[in-house]
């Protein structure tokens, strides 16, 4: 980590372990490492392998900031329409979620834009959230109506289309297809290691508290593109499940109130990575894959464990 990070103490950032395996994750001497509290809200953590370098929203302040080892956080896009969740192809370009333009777009190498999807039917995007990218090429992103709920980061736009879906990116035609529409508010995104399973976050709670606070699972049909047999995988406690990852083992990372919860394949907890703010979002990095970097609300955690995440 860079000269300035600052450890936080075993007492204000504790490790709740349920398990055997999640004391082997851990191992012998866990730290987590505080690298930055100047976020307002940090979301859409990153790890771009072939730059060797993290991208984290920093919504609230309408910019996208980077973190490298050698030279710590600096600003990577400013404004950035509200940019929420990031993901990574696999040319190394970063495709980002941008709230208040109501798209989803990927940022070229010589610097362009190029809006992946922004419509569907002919009707405008509510406001994607997050996103990932799969093996072959396609993306898939959760497009819930924050934007137009909340005038903090939002547009404030009635929405065009009469559902909070989830939609697939064809990657050749970047025709846009739903995945699912059996949500109240869909958020994070996440396949599996072997892409067999789509995890998918429900958050309706943050606008009722008898609402939606779960992990749903979905399998993936031979095809690549069409989803099955939904079923829940976790409900979330305390607040809900925003950004998750997977490790190579396919153990779940889900951001929540708390920190960080972790659940093995079968959907039972291992531990907690407890932090100070609720975790809006986080991702595996360095370059070999160990650390996990965290982002939760005004801070950005990072803590060297004992796997790997998946690709």
């Amino acid at each position: 980590m860079s000269a300035s990070t600052l450890a936080v103490s075993a007492t204000s950032a504790p490790f709740e372990i349920y398990s055997d395996e999640f004391r082997r994750i851990l191992g012998s001497n866990p730290q987590l490492e505080l690298l930055s509290n100047d976020f307002k809200f940090s979301e859409g953590v990153c790890w771009v392998e072939q730059g060797q370098f993290l991208v984290v929203s920093d919504f609230l302040n309408d910019r996208v900031m980077k973190w490298t080892e050698r030279e710590g956080l600096t600003v990577y896009r400013q404004p950035a329409q509200t940019a929420n969740g990031n993901a990574v192809d696999a040319e190394g370009r970063v495709i980002s979620c941008l709230t208040r333009a109501r798209s989803v777009v990927r940022f070229e190498h010589d610097g362009s834009q190029t809006v992946l999807a922004d419509s569907y039917d002919g009707k405008k995007l509510t406001s994607p959230n997050d996103v990932v990218v799969k093996g072959d090429g396609s993306i898939w992103f959760t497009d819930p109506d924050y934007g137009w709920l909340v005038a903090e980061f939002g547009h404030c736009q009635p929405p065009e289309q009469h559902r909070n879906r989830v939609y697939r990116v064809a990657p050749d035609t970047l025709e846009v297809t739903v995945a699912s529409e059996d949500f109240d508010k869909p958020n994070g995104i996440c396949f599996s290691p072997d892409e067999r399973i789509l995890y998918i976050g429900d958050t309706g709670m943050t606008h009722g508290a008898f609402r939606p606070h779960r992990l749903m699972a979905f399998d993936v049909q031979a095809d690549g593109r069409t989803l099955s047999n939904p079923r829940l995988f976790a409900d979330i406690n305390p607040w809900v499940p925003d950004g998750f990852r997977c490790d190579v083992d396919g153990n779940v990372y889900v951001g929540a109130g708390d920190g960080v919860q972790i659940f093995n394949p079968a959907g039972e907890m291992l531990g907690k990575i407890l932090t100070p703010e609720a975790v809006g979002n986080l991702s595996f990095g360095m370059s070999d894959k160990q650390t996990m970097f965290i982002g939760a609300s005004s801070s950005l955690f990072a803590i060297k464990l004992q796997t790997a995440g998946a690709k």
